[in-house]
């Protein structure tokens, strides 16, 4: 019976206490599993935006207008690797132990983090909105001053977004309580608009993209040429849908679950502590980020080959190609 008893107080955050919270419990291989791939993802996530920062700080010939929204997101996305996903990861089989005003603070970074992300996921789709479809305007429509002054208004919007209401129904958690109201609000700014504005875009970047290629094959003027241009252009289609369906697709696979999530919870049809998976799925967008945006550009793996051989360190290297 006294081994049973322990059993039973050892399911509650805080034993011999009313409105404790039940402990998370999961078997002990599962769990070693479930820590193991989360620490993977975090540090993965570390990694790579760290090297994106380091690359377009390091390179001055990197310093551009569009590489400074890209620098502005790596930066979001390494402090969710680096501040938000250890947390979650730790609270996976523990207690919140840390009281009402860490938990406030923890959802307010939260919040400031994923909203600047989101933001600058939306300035570089202008910025290619802009070169693509005027680029003759572009120069003087898009410059280092203006893409700085992009780069703070995100961060600082974000921080003047709204703080979550944190509510603590019992001892040993941390659950954000959002009403119809607030979640509507936040489902428009943060994922809504922001996806709407990336596909518009997007879709009449693609569009003129068609438009050139076509223009391209149009202006061939013998038969070998043409289908040397036939061949680039038809790259340049499906390298635009490519770039177009990656943006959205992945965007819309890390974000949907965790909106879909919140609107159930909301209408009571799931719990609010189930929400683990979907909150890792927005998580892992910060780690997909640099694989989108600049993995596909032949200076990122120029600048890993500099980073990896350490000729970053030799004299010179700040303008090296």
């Amino acid at each position: 019976f006294s081994l049973a008893m322990e059993m039973l107080e050892s399911e509650f955050c805080i034993q011999d206490f009313n409105n404790s919270c039940k402990r998370p419990s999961q078997p002990y291989s599962e769990a070693m599993i479930i820590y193991t791939v989360l620490s993977s993802i975090s540090l993965v996530t570390v990694v790579l935006n760290l090297l994106v920062i380091i690359s377009i700080s390091h390179f001055r010939q990197l310093h551009t207008p569009t590489n400074l929204l890209m620098f502005s997101l790596a930066v979001a996305d390494l402090l969710v690797g680096l501040l938000l996903m250890p947390v979650e990861i730790i609270y996976v089989e523990a207690c919140w132990l840390l009281g009402d005003i860490l938990c406030i603070l923890y959802y307010i970074v939260d919040y400031i983090i994923t909203s600047s992300s989101v933001a600058s996921m939306v300035f570089i789709s202008i910025d290619r909105y802009i070169a693509i479809c005027d680029p003759l305007h572009y120069s003087t429509k898009v410059t280092k001053r203006r893409a700085k002054i992009l780069v703070c208004l995100s961060w600082v919007c974000s921080f003047l977004y709204r703080s979550p209401n944190v509510q603590l129904n019992c001892y040993g958690d941390c659950i954000i309580i959002v009403n119809f109201a607030e979640g509507a609000v936040d489902f428009a700014v943060t994922f809504l608009g922001p996806i709407l504005i990336i596909v518009i875009l997007y879709l009449r970047v693609f569009v003129v993209a068609v438009s050139q290629a076509r223009a391209m094959r149009s202006h061939v003027a013998t038969v070998a040429l043409r289908r040397s241009e036939k061949v680039k252009a038809e790259k340049s289609e499906i390298k635009a849908a490519r770039t177009l369906g990656i943006v959205v697709v992945v965007f819309l696979i890390c974000s949907s679950p965790y909106y879909v999530f919140a609107i159930a919870a909301e209408s009571n049809l799931v719990g609010a502590s189930s929400s683990g998976i979907e909150l890792w799925l927005v998580y892992c967008n910060s780690s997909i980020n640099p694989v989108i945006y600049v993995f596909f550009y032949p200076w990122f793996r120029k600048a890993i080959k500099h980073i990896a051989t350490l000729e970053i360190l030799k004299p010179g290297s700040l303008m090296s190609e």
